[in-house]
């Protein structure tokens, strides 16, 4: 495989997250991670087995992301990719990017971990409330 075609694919990894974010699909979402992968906000880092909760206690709406830079290494990869966010219900807006770890196995590249980084208006960049979301379990 090219880097092209390891680019591509990830970029359409990266869509898929997107995509299925946006139409509340949490087993799409969870399709795109490693089985030990992590998404990482407010201060945490969240498991898979977390996701559903984590999801459904989210504000839905549009995922509206750009075109990742990615860092190829082998089977290995690393990259930022930004995001803005339109709340459905008010359209108010969250803007930042995402640090990802990518990963090439049997199925194709996959998300290992993704942290996300806020733009704040006072031009701060920081991950969110800590504990803004506490997990049931």
């Amino acid at each position: 495989m090219s880097a092209t075609d390891d680019l591509v694919e990830i970029n359409q990894l990266l869509a898929k997250y997107a995509v299925n974010m946006t139409k509340g699909d949490v087993e799409g979402v969870m399709a795109v991670f490693t089985p030990d992968g992590t998404y990482s906000a407010f201060g945490d880092a969240f498991t898979l087995d977390q996701f559903p909760e984590l999801v459904a206690a989210a504000p839905s709406g549009l995922f509206m992301t750009g075109t990742a830079l990615v860092d190829l290494d082998g089977d290995t990869a690393t990259g930022s990719q930004p995001l803005c966010f339109v709340d459905h219900s008010t359209h108010d807006m969250r803007i930042g990017y995402y640090n990802d770890t990518y990963v090439r196995t049997d199925a194709g590249w996959r998300l290992r971990t993704r942290a996300m980084t806020f733009l704040r208006r006072s031009g701060a960049h920081d991950s969110g409330i800590p504990h803004s979301f506490e997990p049931t379990a």
